[in-house]
């Protein structure tokens, strides 16, 4: 039985990819729809899916005040996508209404690789995981702007930031949990273990 259970804030997107990759990097996975859910994970995973929708479901179900209480109290929580738009302390060209969670110190521009036809897939380089170039999944994809001197850049893909860290918060602009590849959900249980044991 793991040690860590791990929530996959489950409002709109890929959440049982996340599940899934979750629990084969040995996590106890959960969905999150609730305060009461949010307050018995270690962790939390904010998946891929429209921001804008995301963000708005989290106001309605009473998710958004504990969540930003959480991650600025040191939850671990790693977001993918529309999840890396929601840890941004600022974004770019935010939907009218659109609310961000924070936490990371970056402004993202919204499907900055293009429109979903756009979308691609890319060998990257992720600093921390293991094994050689993580299989990159964009799909109406982020990507960092800038960076402030808290956040780490982690990797880039053609001259552009894809994933940056932050204390206990990650956050990629691809989505590893369509890969089959579980290294970077290996990396972001691994601090919330950190966290936890701490």
């Amino acid at each position: 039985m793991s040690d860590i259970v791990i929530g996959v804030l489950a409002l709109q997107g890929d959440v049982r990819e996340h599940l899934v990759a979750l629990a084969a990097a040995g996590a106890v996975a959960r969905p999150v729809r609730r305060p009461e859910e949010l307050a018995g994970v270690d962790g939390l995973v904010l998946p891929g899916g429209e921001s804008t929708t995301i963000s708005k479901l989290a106001v309605l179900f009473g998710l958004m005040e504990p969540l930003r209480a959480r991650v600025q109290g040191g939850m671990p929580v790693y977001g993918t996508c529309a999840g890396m738009i929601l840890l941004a302390d600022k974004i770019l060209d935010p939907r009218s209404g659109q609310e961000t969670v924070g936490g990371v110190d970056m402004i993202v521009r919204r499907n900055a690789f293009g429109r979903q036809n756009e979308s691609f897939e890319a060998a990257v380089d992720v600093r921390g995981v293991e094994g050689g170039p993580v299989h990159g999944v964009f799909i109406r994809a982020p990507w960092v702007e800038s960076a402030g001197a808290g956040a780490e850049v982690i990797a880039e893909h053609d001259g552009h930031i894809v994933a940056v860290r932050q204390g206990n918060a990650l956050a990629t602009s691809f989505h590893p949990e369509l890969t089959g590849d579980h290294r970077v959900h290996g990396l972001f249980v691994d601090m919330a273990r950190g966290y936890k044991a701490a």
